[in-house]
């Protein structure tokens, strides 16, 4: 690793997870691997059932049975924490992993207000005593724009809109200034306008605070305006991942180009929606050799037969037969 590039905060190497059945183990992620850097954001996009919320969480440690990680690392700042005692890893999340979820409703506790609610978790984290903690809760609604922090510190969830819900697990997230955010789905439930405002906040905590995020989405157009790079997912595999603007203009997987193909464009006009073909394979039905082969344009008998890997550099794709070169400088 050269002396510019920052050493990764989260570096995940040859993920595996199965769910074990009564059939025997279902494999639902098969080798997974990718960094992120301290400030920056990885998107992870793909259809349902492609393996990503499934990644984001194995990181955080809220795999539950029957799922279990079967193979693979998972290193925060060095650290490994896959392997952690339950209690050792409910103390890691919240202080150095803090999450973002889809729903804000399903994060926020109805009955408290959101001060309330901001002043336990800085007090559970971090060495401070009330009256500072909710300082520090007010400071970070202002952070996340939060009109009139000093009234709607004292009000409950349901006074809010859902932006602002979202606003506030935003806040949560951030209470003990942890080192990686796990941001799963966390524009889907908003309209465009809050989605916009949204992804704008993250991207600047990010950049203000040196926060890593890896941000869990199927929306292509969130990813390309968010984040700096893109991994995507396909049947529990990264199947291409690199720089966000080299993945979108210039996709090198079958699949990447064909979920960028199915983006209307507002230059042109559509009578129909490019699609891809097919469905993700059931778990129980993933095909041999590449997973994406029944619904490949390009496939040939050796993609049937030949899993492909994911070469190790900046731009890279799980692909026999790429439709562009990936730059490996």
């Amino acid at each position: 690793m050269s002396a510019t590039t920052p050493a990764p905060l989260l570096s995940v190497r040859d993920l595996r997870i199965v769910f074990d059945g009564r059939h025997g183990p279902l494999t639902a992620l098969d080798g997974v691997s990718f960094d992120i850097a301290p400030g920056e954001i990885l998107g992870v996009v793909g259809e349902s059932g492609a393996g990503k919320s499934l990644t984001g969480t194995a990181v955080i440690g809220l795999l539950d049975p029957p799922g279990r990680i079967s193979g693979g690392s998972i290193h925060l700042d060095g650290q490994r924490i896959d392997n952690l005692p339950a209690e050792a890893m409910r103390r890691l999340r919240g202080r150095r992993i803090g999450a973002i979820f889809q729903d804000p409703l399903t994060s926020l506790h109805p009955l408290l207000t959101v001060g309330e609610q901001l002043v336990e978790t800085i007090t559970t984290h971090l060495p401070v005593g009330k009256a500072e903690a909710r300082a520090r809760a007010l400071q970070l609604l202002k952070e996340v724009g939060i009109p009139a922090a000093e009234t709607r510190i004292d009000q409950h969830p349901h006074q809010f809109s859902g932006g602002m819900r979202q606003r506030v697990v935003i806040a949560l997230a951030l209470c003990a200034e942890p080192g990686l955010i796990i941001a799963d789905e966390p524009t889907t439930a908003l309209d465009v306008s809050i989605q916009a405002q949204i992804t704008s906040l993250l991207k600047r905590l990010c950049r203000e605070h040196g926060t890593a995020i890896m941000l869990v989405t199927h929306d292509m157009g969130v990813i390309a305006e968010t984040a700096d790079r893109v991994a995507v997912m396909y049947a529990g595999n990264v199947v291409e991942i690199g720089p966000v603007e080299e993945v979108t203009r210039r996709p090198s997987h079958p699949y990447t180009a064909g979920l960028m193909a199915s983006i209307p464009s507002i230059h042109a006009r559509h009578d129909l929606l490019n699609q891809i073909d097919g469905a993700m394979p059931r778990l129980n039905a993933i095909p041999p050799g590449c997973a994406f082969n029944p619904r490949c344009g390009r496939a040939q008998p050796f993609c049937r037969d030949v899993k492909p890997g994911l070469p190790g550099h900046p731009h890279a794709a799980a692909c026999h037969f790429p439709l562009t070169e990936p730059a490996h400088a």
